[in-house]
């Protein structure tokens, strides 16, 4: 059976990543790890190392993503928890063949060969829920 290594990270969504930065970065003294815009994301990132796991600044960068909609509706805040796992095809398997309703029903790839998908807050009890699978 698949296993939870650990939670990932935790994202909160946010009007500016800069703006942010000076509460966590400035005043915390979270140095973030990274800081960049990622175009098929439609977002600005920032993550900034906590222990094992990771704070994810995200803002939407367009308008019209499904970012930015959620921004408008909810405002700024919590806005998914990340799971990194062992094996994201076969969980993803599971959790469908249980009725769980997911927002991507392959893993999708994203940069330097991470694997991810989302989980739908209906099926979570109310939370957006990201899994990741990381390279070897």
């Amino acid at each position: 059976m698949t296993s939870i290594r650990k939670i990932h990270h935790v994202a909160v969504v946010v009007e500016d990543v800069e703006r942010s930065l000076h509460f966590w970065r400035d005043v915390l003294g979270m140095d973030p790890s990274m800081v960049k815009t990622i175009p098929e994301q439609k977002a600005r990132i920032a993550f900034l190392p906590a222990g094992e796991g990771e704070l994810e600044l995200v803002q939407p960068v367009d308008a019209d993503s499904g970012l930015a909609r959620y921004l408008a509706k909810r405002g700024q805040g919590m806005h998914h928890i990340c799971l990194q796992v062992d094996d994201i095809g076969s969980l993803l398997t599971r959790m469908k063949a249980n009725g769980v309703r997911l927002i991507d029903e392959q893993p999708v790839k994203g940069e330097a060969g991470k694997l991810y998908a989302f989980i739908h807050p209906e099926s979570t009890g109310g939370v957006l829920v990201e899994l990741y699978q990381l390279p070897e």
